[in-house]
């Protein structure tokens, strides 16, 4: 009982890390990245289709994606969802294929995404407590039902603290590193 506690909440922390590292990978450092397209999606025979699914996209550049569709008769529909998304980018079609061309990020522009990665971190952060809140009430629960003894609620919330330092390391080295990428010119 007491070591499911603690591995229902590891899991849940592994998919907080995992949900992070996807939203990072949507704020754009200035370099081509593929999943910057993840969110777009394309009106395709009446139904909302990721674009990724319609089209192949490869980064030929450090700064181009190149996107390929699959049936080049949707490829003004991709133009359309590219320009109405929110990237601010603009593409540039020559009937066959669209570029995307990512401008060199300023100072200030890097600053201010940097600011928005601590946020999405400390969000992250916040998420994992919450889990630790969790894990610790289910701890506390299981001890007032005698399914544990208080010693073993004592070692309980000692290791369901040390999962959450672990985690929280965890985002503040993800955080750090997606910090460095978009300060580095």
């Amino acid at each position: 009982m007491s070591k499911e506690i603690v591995t229902k909440a590891q899991e849940r922390m592994a998919q907080s890390h995992q949900s992070l590292a996807r939203e990072f990978g949507q704020i754009r450092a200035g370099r081509a990245n593929a999943s910057l397209l993840d969110r777009i999606t394309v009106e395709y025979y009446g139904a909302e289709t990721p674009l990724n699914q319609l089209a192949g996209i490869t980064v030929p550049e450090a700064r181009v994606l190149l996107i390929t569709p699959f049936d080049k008769s949707i490829l003004k529909e991709i133009e359309r969802a590219l320009n109405a998304s929110d990237l601010g980018l603009t593409p540039q079609s020559d009937g066959t294929v669209i570029r995307l061309v990512i401008p060199a990020l300023t100072e200030e522009t890097r600053k201010s995404l940097a600011k928005d990665v601590k946020k999405v971190g400390e969000n992250s952060k916040v998420a994992i407590r919450n889990i630790r809140r969790d894990a610790m009430d289910d701890a506390k629960k299981a001890e007032k039902a005698k399914e544990i003894t208080e010693d073993e609620l004592k070692t309980l919330e000692k290791d369901i603290q040390k999962a959450t330092d672990d985690a929280i390391k965890t985002i503040d080295d993800m955080t750090a590193e997606k910090e460095k990428e978009l300060l580095s010119v």
